[in-house]
């Protein structure tokens, strides 16, 4: 049983997020095709699964939050944040992290250009155990955080050591991004910043469509457009989930300063 904010997912609006095959990963037309029609990209192994294990290691040394195999600890919370918001985020091994040439270099070729990475990039640590609305990411798309700049910004979702459905992961609604691409055209979905819903079951039935899902493995990137509708599972594992979320643009499109500077606290948790 899969639920997100405590709704519990219907088995009949399940589904499995598709992976790139490994034919296809060379193609960047069949790629940028293959992100129009689906809304997202799953690419399995992207990134040196060691470097993102050391580096998730080196984020629960930092803020204690949990030990080695990522059961949770108890840490004061002013203490994590001083730690999270005063060295993690605005760290050099984070910035190195966000970086990395797997990464960087493949936005470059994917997008034919030199790219823009925003400064504002969100870490994410999940303890097992939590429920109900307010737990899970609700759903949402980010252009409605994203306005003043390009609509053509693509995220990337990269769990930070494996994340089984279990765990917590990201889950995207299929095909989504079409009737979202509509209504933004149509101007019905001006709205303020804010998430559309945490009753993920209600959604798929509104939208007439399934919650795609996935086992996640330490080295997977998901990307998705700006217009892709997703959120988060619960956690109901007995580890701590890590992920963070990160975003890259054509530098010579127009850039929403309001992401320029780093993740703080004032911006929650």
């Amino acid at each position: 049983m899969l639920t997100s904010n405590g709704y519990v997912l219907s088995p009949e609006r399940l589904g499995m997020l598709a992976e790139v095959p490994r034919r296809e990963r060379g193609d960047r037309e069949v790629l940028r095709a293959r992100l129009a029609r689906d809304g997202y990209l799953f690419l399995r192994g992207l990134l040196d699964p060691a470097e993102v294990l050391a580096f998730r290691r080196y984020y629960f040394e930092r803020t204690g939050v949990a030990d080695a195999a990522g059961v949770p600890r108890e840490v004061d919370p002013a203490v994590l944040r001083k730690v999270l918001f005063g060295e993690v985020v605005p760290g050099a091994e984070y910035r190195a992290f966000c970086a990395q040439s797997a990464l960087r270099g493949w936005y470059e070729w994917f997008l034919g250009g030199e790219t823009f990475l925003h400064r504002r990039k969100i870490i994410r640590h999940i303890a097992p155990g939590q429920a109900g609305i307010g737990t899970a990411t609700q759903a949402h798309y980010d252009l409605v955080y994203l306005r003043e700049g390009t609509d053509q910004v693509l995220s990337a979702w990269i769990p930070l050591g494996d994340c089984p459905v279990s765990l917590g992961g990201l889950t995207y609604l299929a095909n989504s991004h079409h009737r979202v691409l509509r209504e933004e055209a149509a101007g019905t979905l001006e709205r303020p910043a804010a998430s559309i819903t945490a009753d993920l079951p209600a959604l798929a039935d509104e939208y007439d469509a399934s919650w795609l899902v996935a086992d996640y493995a330490a080295g997977d990137v998901v990307i998705h457009t700006a217009h892709t509708v997703h959120a988060a599972l619960d956690n109901v594992a007995s580890t701590m989930r890590l992920s963070t979320d990160i975003r890259y643009q054509l530098a010579a499109t127009p850039i929403d300063p309001r992401w320029q500077a780093d993740w703080h606290d004032r911006d929650g948790l």
